[in-house]
């Protein structure tokens, strides 16, 4: 008898006393060859555009600006749309976001929203446990064979009826990062397509067969040329799986400036796979001040909190985003409502309701189909927003918004300085604050976290980090008259970890990462030399 072959991709850093349960179930022999395809045939071309992305920081450092291209506006000015929408995913006009623990798959499914984004991204530390249990819950949830019994109140959660649960769409990695637990031919597979081809692999017949497909949220987008990629991948999986070519489905996150300046020519490349865009939040402003931070004070932001979707570089980018995706028959998804109501305090929940009910009131009358909640405690409250102006319709593509064609120029994108806020101390502080809370719990393998009623995940923490490196390499002066330096951002720090302590005890501060936590955020906040991802040196000392 024959020995088996070896499997294509190795498995390391994994203790086998932590090895997830029923991890077996996910790293099949065919599963493990299909990875192995994906990263030999595609992981080549993802290190080129890695690479691309660095000279294109570069020449932005060089100009200080950004403009649209000139190569590909036969694009812009030809008459094309993206394949028509599949059933389930007509109507967005609510959805909720989470990682994919084993609770959170319930209470998205049954939350009341249209579409769950499933996230292995920014809502979730990629720790192995994370990694592979996510998968099991997907597929435990499309078997309905998942439920979940909270050890510490005794609450059991299962499925509603079928008809009553949300879509799945899911949202892998971004290019930048690999799975260093999966190595094949000496070199870590993407994590992209770690997320991607598992869940594919193990469930894009079954979605089929439940009148569904395999659906995907695309993050950190940075050019055209990404999403072309992509979208060979989705091409080559549907062979090698035998699934009918256009079954996949994908809406690109446009959270990046230089993405913001392609959404066209990002759609183009789909066409045959693109559901939609979507307008976010923190990491669109995270990547404004990544790519210009030493472009001077004109490109400086003030406090993250003060920076609204109504700022008029951010109206110029969501109005360029409906327009686009409506001329080309693509769902406009809008943003976060990340706020998470207080069980304690009726008079903050109502405040709150008040400004998401207004976001989400602009949102719908200005043409997005749908928006994001992080809590099923939102849904009613945006969807009752997108009721009033979609009525029975599943969505508003019809209204092409031709007002907006020509009128978002290429400099209207990056007009940081038309805000009249300055950044404050408190905004300081509440950098400081918020980076060392989610690194902390990043750490410890939660990706979603709730710091001050507001669920925050990586973009929130790469905003905070960013702009305390952007004000300090910018010399800015804060409302007290303070000048942000090293030196105070550290004495801001250490009072801050002090403050915890204090808080939570020496045994609890102990047993977290506080110390990595507040030392990390110092190392992306303080170095020099400007750390592209936060995730990246945080991974090297993640937990699992």
């Amino acid at each position: 008898m024959s020995a088996p072959a070896p499997s294509p991709l190795e498995i390391v850093g994994v203790d086998p006393g932590q090895r997830p349960e029923r991890q077996d179930e996910v790293l099949t022999g065919a599963a493990l060859e299909f990875i192995a395809a994906l990263h030999r045939r595609f992981t080549p071309r993802r290190d080129e555009l890695l690479a691309r992305r660095a000279e294109k920081r570069a020449e932005i450092a060089r100009t200080s600006t950004l403009d649209f291209l000139p190569e590909t506006a036969h694009v812009r000015e030809g008459d094309w749309k993206v394949a028509d929408c599949p059933p389930a995913l007509l109507d967005r006009r609510v959805e909720i976001t989470g990682p994919t623990d084993r609770k959170m798959t319930i209470n998205a499914l049954n939350s009341g929203a249209k579409v769950w984004l499933a996230d292995f991204e920014d809502a979730s530390a990629p720790t192995w446990e994370n990694v592979i249990g996510g998968q099991l819950n997907l597929t435990d949830a499309y078997e309905r064979r998942i439920d979940f019994t909270d050890e510490r109140t005794g609450k059991s959660y299962a499925l509603r009826p079928a008809e009553e649960l949300a879509t799945v769409v899911v949202r892998p990695r971004g290019w930048h990062m690999d799975e260093r637990h999966l190595v094949c031919d000496g070199q870590p597979v993407p994590g992209a397509l770690v997320d991607f081809g598992l869940y594919f692999f193990h469930n894009a017949q079954r979605l089929l067969d439940l009148g569904k497909g395999p659906y995907f949220y695309l993050p950190k987008t940075e050019s055209h040329l990404e999403a072309r990629l992509w979208n060979e991948v989705f091409v080559f999986a549907q062979d090698y799986c035998g699934i009918p070519q256009g079954t996949v489905r994908a809406t690109v996150l446009i959270e990046t400036i230089t993405a913001a300046y392609e959404m066209e020519e990002i759609l183009y490349e789909l066409r045959d796979h693109a559901a939609g865009l979507n307008a976010g939040r923190w990491d669109y402003l995270f990547s404004i001040v990544k790519n210009f931070r030493d472009a001077g004070s004109r490109f400086v932001l003030p406090d993250r909190n003060a920076v609204t979707m109504t700022a008029p570089f951010m109206r110029a980018y969501t109005e360029l985003l409906v327009r686009t995706c409506h001329k080309r028959g693509a769902h406009a998804i809008g943003g976060m409502a990340a706020f998470i109501p207080s069980r304690k305090d009726a008079k903050v929940n109502e405040v709150a309701f008040e400004k998401v009910r207004a976001d989400k009131d602009r949102e719908a009358e200005d043409g997005f189909d749908g928006s994001w909640v992080a809590h099923p405690d939102l849904v009613p409250v945006a969807k009752a927003s997108f009721d009033a102006v979609l009525g029975e319709r599943p969505h508003q593509k019809e209204r092409l918004r031709e007002d907006v064609e020509g009128a978002v120029k290429a400099g209207d994108l990056i007009a940081v300085d038309s805000l009249e806020a300055r950044p404050t101390f408190e905004g300081l502080r509440n950098a400081v604050q918020v980076g060392i809370r989610y690194i902390e719990a990043w750490l410890r393998g939660l990706g979603a976290v709730a710091i001050f009623n507001l669920m925050e995940d990586a973009a929130t923490a790469e905003i905070s980090r960013s702009q305390i490196w952007q004000w300090i390499n910018a010399g800015v002066v804060l409302d007290t008259g303070q000048q942000v330096t090293a030196e105070l951002a550290r004495q801001v720090a250490a009072d801050e970890l002090a403050a915890i302590r204090a808080q939570i005890g020496e045994e609890a501060f102990a047993a977290g990462c506080w110390q990595q936590a507040h030392d990390l955020l110092l190392r992306v906040a303080l170095d020099e030399e400007y750390e592209d991802f936060l995730t990246t040196p945080a991974y090297e000392i993640l937990r699992g």
